[in-house]
């Protein structure tokens, strides 16, 4: 058993978390060890709660590396670990890149040039037009356009890469077998089938509202640049840009008129120092 197939079981289990293991790599960098601990032992060892370590040790004895592994191929799940020379670099250079990516489509387009969009769910005609403006010329100059599937923007990013024909990756802040939201479903499905829509969560993983903003790090982890249109002050389309400049990405930011809310924290943006962009040329000229 190869120690990229140890993490994916492990990863698998019910109650482990990030910081769980991390705990199990720094006990044991070969992630052997675990699999002969006491549920005691595994308690102490890594700080886990009561019901936590229940159902981690039922799991990591349950089921077999083989089943796991072979579940994910029966349901066409391809999988790519922190260990593997095929993990995204962009990706494995933020502070807590995720262990295990899971990914349904074209799994190569984590490796081409990426630039993240996101925006508040509830757009004006103003982010519309700005992403059917913005979008097709990075498509042409051959950006992926990466985002996170939610409503409004999101949805409208996806939308735009398909019909202009580009390539769009989602992540998700669910398991591959619960896409969120349900109304997106149809677009989901198209995502799977052509381009690429991966999660850091094991496929049987429900959303979690705690689960989105961790997703967020992903979307501007594996991108180039971080493109923001239309945000309230807060939202997590800032939480994304905040994530995105300490992971040493660019930030581009639509403005739009100060008396509407949803151009608040697009216009803060570019207060803070975020690039204020007019068109897909704006980001173009600093990425030939």
């Amino acid at each position: 058993m190869s120690i990229r197939e140890r993490l994916i079981h492990i990863h698998c289990c019910r109650g482990v978390t990030w910081s769980v293991l991390k705990r199990i790599y720094d006990d044991d960098t070969t992630l052997e060890k675990v699999f002969g601990y006491t549920m005691f032992d595994l308690k102490k060892r890594f700080l886990l709660k009561e019901k936590q370590v229940e159902v981690f040790f039922y799991d990591l004895h349950h089921y077999s590396t083989n089943n796991i592994i072979a579940a994910l191929e029966c349901r066409k799940i391809a999988t790519t670990t922190i260990f593997d020379e095929n993990y995204p670099a962009l990706l494995r250079q933020i502070y807590d890149p995720p262990w295990v990516l899971y990914g349904i489509g074209n799994f190569s387009l984590i490796h081409t040039k990426q630039i993240g969009v996101v925006g508040t769910r509830y757009p004006t005609k103003l982010g519309e037009k700005s992403i059917e403006k913005i979008l097709p010329s990075l498509i042409d100059n051959q950006w992926t356009i990466v985002s996170g599937l939610a409503k409004g923007i999101d949805s409208l990013a996806h939308e735009q890469t398909i019909a202009h024909n580009g390539y769009t990756v989602a992540v998700l802040g669910s398991g591959l077998q619960y896409p969120y939201p349900p109304s997106n479903l149809e677009l989901f499905q198209e995502i799977c089938k052509n381009h690429l829509v991966i999660s850091e969560y094991p496929p049987n993983v429900p959303p979690a509202k705690w689960q989105f903003p961790a997703r967020n790090r992903i979307i501007s982890g594996l991108s180039k640049a971080i493109l923001v249109v239309e945000a309230q002050e807060r939202s997590g389309s800032l939480i994304t840009a905040d994530q995105a400049l300490e992971q040493g990405r660019d930030v581009y930011a639509v403005p739009g008129p100060i008396f509407s809310p949803k151009s608040d924290g697009t216009n803060f943006l570019i207060q803070q120092g975020a690039k204020l962009i007019r068109s897909a040329e704006d980001i173009l000229i600093e990425n030939l």
